[in-house]
């Protein structure tokens, strides 16, 4: 029983780190409409500048500043803000197919770096020795789990209504009406490339959080963790979660997290040694069947984007006792 508690734990501290992912991804996608296809790039080097600021000398890679997990964590989301600058400036004008080619391509490049740069990433073997936050529970590792769990919740909460408080603000319905219309929206003065520019650095910061997170959760990292495989999860997360709406993408990171999860263990018990690495291909399609299923009955996900004609409209209907317009999915009553 206790070896089950200890692995639910940490089960949920993963799928909290892939929750603030796909925060990220629905900032950029879901209010802005930019298809980042490579979000992998972006939690890697979120993870990596963490561990190098925070990891002891060491003749295998970079490190040696000794600095503080905080500042570790900052600086990771800082360094995916700055790569995310640089890329955006270059690319934001491209199409959305054109973009997704281009996020591709770079977070290949940001792998193949991770992979290469041993003096610097350590190359294939990783970074190891990262230090844990409330290392001095590390003797008692489900206390150690369930406290990094609430110290992941509260991070997930206070993103979560950061990113609530914004989209709620008169940026966020400038990011809607570009998303929509960006013809309009530049009509009325808004400058469709700045925001989108803000919305794909503010999007990939939360994923380089996420990423120097769990590095500091695990202590190890190594380029395998920032595969494509990384990419199509958050994406499938989104979709089924439902895109444009945050508690969707909180939602769809735990659903899609327990069937990946669950689906692995099943293939791992009914599966002989030898078929075991075909296997793991199974939940790849299992997920794609997912998908596809989402897309025919709940094309909007789980809990789709509101559709809001005015919020003065839904204000005074509000008020009047009538029954309101559009709801989450978009349906009208």
């Amino acid at each position: 029983m206790l070896d089950l508690a200890s692995y639910a734990v940490f089960f949920l501290v993963t799928a909290l780190g892939f929750t603030l992912i796909c925060l990220g991804l629905n900032l950029q996608w879901g209010f802005t409409g930019l298809f980042n296809a490579g979000v992998a790039g972006f939690v890697a080097v979120g993870a990596y500048v963490s561990a190098i600021l925070t990891t002891p000398a060491s003749a295998q890679h970079l490190g040696g500043f000794g600095l503080p997990i905080a500042i570790g964590w900052l600086g990771g989301a800082a360094a995916a803000a700055a790569t995310a600058a640089i890329v955006g400036i270059a690319t934001l004008r491209l199409r959305s197919d054109y973009l997704a080619i281009t996020t591709f391509g770079i977070a290949a490049s940001l792998l193949a770096v991770a992979q290469n740069a041993h003096s610097i990433t350590g190359g294939p073997f990783g970074i190891a020795f990262i230090p844990r936050p409330f290392a001095e529970l590390s003797d008692r590792p489900a206390l150690y789990d369930t406290v990094y769990l609430a110290l992941m919740a509260v991070l997930v909460g206070i993103v979560f209504l950061g990113l609530e408080r914004l989209l709620h603000s008169p940026w966020g319905r400038a990011l809607k009406a570009i998303r929509e219309n960006e013809i309009a929206a530049a009509a009325l003065g808004k400058d469709p490339r700045r925001f989108r520019l803000e919305a794909f650095v503010m999007g990939s910061a939360v994923m380089g959080l996420a990423g120097a997170a769990e590095a500091h959760f695990v202590g190890f990292i190594a380029p395998d963790e920032f595969l494509p495989i990384l990419t199509f999860q958050a994406w499938a997360m989104l979709i089924v979660g439902g895109s444009g709406n945050n508690r969707g993408a909180v939602l769809g990171s735990l659903v899609v997290w327990i069937l990946w999860s669950a689906s692995g263990t099943v293939m791992h018990g009914l599966l002989p040694a030898d078929l075991q690495v075909r296997g793991a291909a199974l939940q790849i399609v299992l997920i794609g069947v997912l998908l596809a299923a989402m897309l025919v009955l709940r094309p909007r996900g789980l809990v789709g984007e509101r559709i809001i004609v005015s919020r003065h409209i839904i204000a005074a209907d509000r008020d009047a006792g009538a029954v309101p317009g559009p709801t989450s999915t978009g349906e009208v009553p």
